[in-house]
């Protein structure tokens, strides 16, 4: 009847809404594979040996393989005709080159973002930096790095540019190990800081501009960061 409430309905809701929030093992072996890349547990140019990773992993191979496909569709792994997935390895000049892409990419988001953001997504980019601040407080790397990933994609998208976000996350993606090593020193790492710093003021001041320049002025102290862990 009209108004009446429907329990099996609402019950049916609930559980979809479940299922949709709780990660699948697909995606579970998908982030932690891409972490031990990210961190180094998988060294690059090495084969990954399915059999362990399984054993480590819990897992059989067959979620496994799918998540090396995805990991090779974002530049991580190669998968090579029988000799099977290994991790890829960036070059000085693959990485410089990628590098220089983002720069103009960020660059070009810097006055998109600033006049396109709504004050409340503004504040969401805030509480995600306290947040990071927090973890480099505590020397927790790998949680600081995903929330600063998680940042300079979410000013990208902020952009409203659909392709120039696509474009800047393919990137983004395939930097994430080297990206990472980086912020090994206690100065590096103290640098990446104060450019986010700099990034959130010119961000909550909407200074289209200024934003442009502390992205390329970040990045370019990344390439100084890594150049030498390559």
């Amino acid at each position: 009847m009209n108004g009446e409430m429907n329990p099996l309905a609402d019950a049916d809701a609930s559980v979809e809404a479940v299922r949709i929030e709780r990660p699948t093992l697909h995606n579970v072996v998908v982030s932690r594979i891409r972490d031990m890349i990210i961190e180094g547990l998988l060294p690059v140019g090495v084969r990954i040996h399915e059999g362990q990773l399984c054993q480590q992993l819990g897992i059989s191979r067959t979620p496994l393989r799918e998540a090396l496909k995805v990991l090779a569709s974002e530049g991580l792994v190669e998968l090579i005709p029988s000799r099977g997935a290994i991790v890829r390895e960036l070059t000085r000049k693959d990485a410089y080159d990628m590098l220089a892409v983002l720069g103009h990419l960020e660059a070009m988001a810097g006055p998109l973002t600033c006049r396109n953001a709504t004050d409340e997504e503004i504040r969401e980019v805030r509480r995600l930096h306290d947040k990071m601040i927090g973890c480099y407080e505590r020397r927790e790397r790998l949680p600081y790095f995903k929330l600063n990933q998680q940042i300079h994609s979410l000013l990208i998208s902020l952009a409203g540019n659909e392709s120039l976000y696509l474009v800047h996350d393919i990137l983004q993606t395939r930097m994430k190990r080297i990206r990472f090593i980086g912020d090994r020193t206690e100065a590096s790492w103290k640098g990446a800081m104060d450019d986010h710093e700099e990034m959130i003021a010119a961000l909550e001041a909407r200074d289209g501009d200024r934003l442009s320049e502390a992205l390329v002025n970040h990045l370019k102290g990344s390439w100084e960061r890594i150049k030498n862990a390559i």
